[in-house]
């Protein structure tokens, strides 16, 4: 049979499902992402000869592209069906430019969703190559190359080598460094709330302290409150509001990237990188078993809330019969998206109606399909009628013994009619959660009924400093100050603990010492490059040249020549951390010289200031009132194996290590053994170790001279098949926790626990 036409899509999965749609008569093959970047080992862009970008073949994808252009000598048509983004364009530009594809029709194809309908439809109304797409793209990867390629040297020179500055990472390290900032500067300060306790023919309610005279009360301190509560006794209280109004709620719109990576976060506990990749296994389409394979979303990168009508139409017929009349609005709900949105994409739904969460959820990994129901939820809930709520304010006042009017205030709320609830509530930050209103129990009353006081009860606070970021409020700050864009915040996040300026504990972003230190450096050099607002201004200047209002290499350009001038200022001025000594008035614990703050490859740390003389070095912290306190050293019974000293623990980049303690005289290192000797040398015994992609694995201590290492962590029992002094043990989702046999020839294996690591079946009724 003679083939038609060769698609090109991004990934082999997507490949896999996309050519069951179109048959045989097409090939369908995946580029497996970008097979052209620039180059690593140098610029790459020449500013001289109008930022000419110089692309080269990605290591590896020589074999990918040979294999395009085989497949493209077979067909008289090109279908380029790479994302529809501007990466996805820039893709296609260099598939076209490698395939050289002369004589051939090529077309670009836009999938917004991999469903058999949308894939057909995009088949038959192919599209042209977008220039001023691929421009944009080209024009951010020219601007990030700049950045980086041009600032990281300095940072080598004067920090530490292997660092590096990102144009858009560094000003999202900057967000959190200045949050750890306001957190050390914030001075907690103590107020009081006052509640009363109210009666009415035997009813009883509370209100709680609102105005004085009008204004917000100050209560500073205990003395303030029982000033207050003195001048209180034997007022008479009387009814000054009693206001019942009706109050609605609006449901949110579906989901864009950037709420998606955000309730995911708040809600399931996903990590934004997490959250994507997630997306664009529901997005490229999973085995539904009887049903086929099929995409279960559409595309996962939008800023946009635009929903085809069509589907708003299913929703709705979906909606009336499965919740009824009263929760479907008159008209359908319209949402607008921000001006910089991409409106020709949709927002993020599912595909169809037809794969309800609970039918095909056997089909689904765990995750999976937690994400799937989140945003099935959120869709469903878009097109619902507002929550309604009964709402109740009550204002009681009365005249202290000082003349001045004291107002209390109760509030309260009761559901009457749960519209969209009913289906989906967006995740709130916990600074954003207001108190929770209940229901208000009051007897009858009027305005002017007089009350009666039974007690009051104060209560001690005190303001608390902003909370360190999350992945959701960092996501959402780095949104609204218009810093990087829905594709990038991601890599962004994953970039700053990648390179380790951040660290996560308990889901919160705290930078590390180097984090800090570069943040610093790089706002003193390069105050523009780390300002929100010129950031912001850059992503809009890319928004537009993808849609052809300006030039690419004149927006380069303007971006260039100031740069290029501060870049050499900087040379000259940037602070050289590798070579200042901060002093201290720590006394050296060997010859009672001060010591010196430095900084090394692992941090700053205490040496002695009579060095050479003396080459005593200390690990130490802050504390949070920037008090320097001494790390004791964590002496071991190990000896080191070139001096003979005890050695010491200590901590780097990759966790803890030993290491010799006459260090800086000595440097030997050696990793923490498990105490479990190696099967293969003599004096070895096996180490954990993370490699530098931040995966564990276990070696021998005695690298390079024994090259044992296992993947999965080893157990000091024998193989009882082939009496290999080591068994290890795996994890994995269908068969649990087993015990392995490493040598592949013996091929041992004994399922301990089935159901290790997986949820218990549900009880039932």
């Amino acid at each position: 049979m003679a083939k038609k036409a060769l698609v090109i899509v991004e990934s082999p999965s997507k490949a896999k499902t996309i050519q069951k749609y179109l048959g045989r008569s097409f090939i369908v093959k995946a580029s497996v992402g970008h097979i052209k970047d620039l180059p690593k080992s140098k610029l790459g862009v020449d500013p001289k000869k109008g930022f000419q970008p110089e692309y080269q073949v990605i290591p590896g994808k020589a074999k990918v592209i040979e294999e395009l252009r085989k497949a493209a000598q077979q067909v008289p048509e090109l279908y380029l069906a790479t994302d529809p983004d501007r990466e996805g364009e820039a893709i296609a530009w260099h598939i076209q430019e490698e395939l050289q594809a002369r004589g051939k029709k090529i077309y670009r194809v836009l999938f917004n969703a991999i469903t058999k309908p949308s894939v057909l439809d995009a088949m038959n109304h192919p599209q042209a190559l977008n220039s001023d797409k691929y421009h944009s793209q080209q024009a951010r990867r020219i601007l990030d190359r700049l950045v980086g390629y041009k600032i990281s040297p300095l940072l080598w020179d004067k920090v530490k080598r292997g660092i590096s500055a990102g144009r858009v990472q560094s000003v999202a390290l900057r967000l959190v460094v200045d949050r750890e900032t306001e957190i050390k500067a914030f001075k907690s300060e103590e107020y009081w709330e006052v509640e009363g306790l109210f009666s009415k023919d035997g009813i009883d309610f509370s209100a709680r302290l609102f105005k004085t005279e009008g204004k917000d009360p100050i209560l500073c301190n205990e003395k303030a409150v029982n000033d207050l509560l003195s001048d209180l006794k034997n007022s008479d209280w009387k009814v000054a509001l009693l206001e019942q109004k009706e109050r609605s709620r609006k449901s949110a719109p579906p989901f864009i990237t950037s709420k998606l990576q955000q309730d995911a976060s708040r809600k399931l506990g996903f990590s934004a990188k997490k959250t994507m990749a997630l997306a664009q296994k529901l997005y490229e389409g999973i085995d539904l078993g009887d049903l086929g394979t099929h995409g279960l979303i559409t595309y996962m990168r939008t800023d946009s809330v635009r929903i085809d009508p069509l589907a708003i139409q299913s929703l709705r017929e979906f909606v009336e019969k499965k919740y009824g009349k009263s929760y479907l609005p008159s008209e359908p709900n319209v949402y607008k998206s921000k001006k910089s949105a991409q409106e020709a994409h949709e927002a993020i739904r599912p595909t169809s109606l037809e794969f309800s969460p609970d039918t095909i959820q056997p089909h689904l990994e765990k995750d999976e399909f937690r994400l799937y129901l989140l945003i099935w939820n959120r869709f469903v809930a878009s097109q619902m009628n507002p929550a309604l709520y009964d709402q109740t304010t009550l204002d009681l006042i009365a005249q202290d013994k000082r003349g001045k009017e004291q107002k209390f205030r109760a509030t309260g709320s009761i559901l009457k009619f749960p519209g969209f609830t009913a289906v989906y509530l967006e995740g709130l930050e916990e600074e954003e959660k207001g108190e929770n209103e209940s229901a208000l129990k009051l007897p009858k009353l009027n305005a002017g009924d007089p009350v009666q006081n039974k007690a009051f009860e104060p209560s001690q606070h005190f303001t608390q400093a902003p909370p360190r970021y999350t992945d959701a409020s960092l996501i959402r700050d780095l949104e609204e100050k218009g810093i990087g864009r829905p594709s990038t915040y991601a890599a962004i996040l994953s970039n700053i603990q990648d390179r380790e300026y951040v660290e996560k504990r308990e889901s919160r972003y705290f930078p590390s010492e180097l984090g800090v230190v570069v943040t610093e450096l790089l706002v003193a050099s390069f105050p523009e490059i780390l300002n929100s607002e010129f950031t912001a201004e850059m992503e809009n200047q890319l928004d537009d040249i993808e849609e052809g209002k300006i030039n690419w290499k004149k927006t380069l350009a303007n971006f260039w020549k100031p740069f290029e001038k501060t870049l050499e200022i900087a040379k000259e001025q940037m602070k050289n951390i590798k070579r200042q000594e901060v002093a201290t008035d720590v006394q050296c614990e060997k010859c009672n010289h001060l010591m010196v703050i430095k900084w090394g490859k692992l941090g700053s740390f205490l040496a002695c200031s009579n060095y050479p003389d003396c080459k005593n070095t200390q690990d130490f912290k802050k504390d949070d009132h920037g008090k320097i306190v001494i790390i004791p050293k964590e002496f071991t019974e190990k000896k080191c194996e070139k001096c003979l000293n005890p050695m010491i623990v200590k901590s780097g980049k990759f966790g803890k290590f030993l290491a010799c303690s006459d260090y800086p005289n000595c440097k030997f290192t050696q990793a923490i053994t498990l105490g479990i000797r190696c099967p293969t040398c003599p004096d070895g015994e096996i180490a954990q170790k993370r490699s530098k992609y931040g995966r564990f694995f276990y070696s021998c201590n005695q690298w390079p001279k024994c090259n044992f290492a296992l993947w999965d962590k080893p157990l000091e029992n024998p193989c009882p098949q082939c009496k290999f002094p080591l068994l290890t043990e795996k994890i994995t989702k269908k068969a649990g926790l087993m015990h392995k046999c490493p040598q592949k020839e013996c091929g041992f294996i004994e399922v301990i626990d089935p159901n290790y690591g997986k949820e218990p079946p549900p009880i039932q009724p």
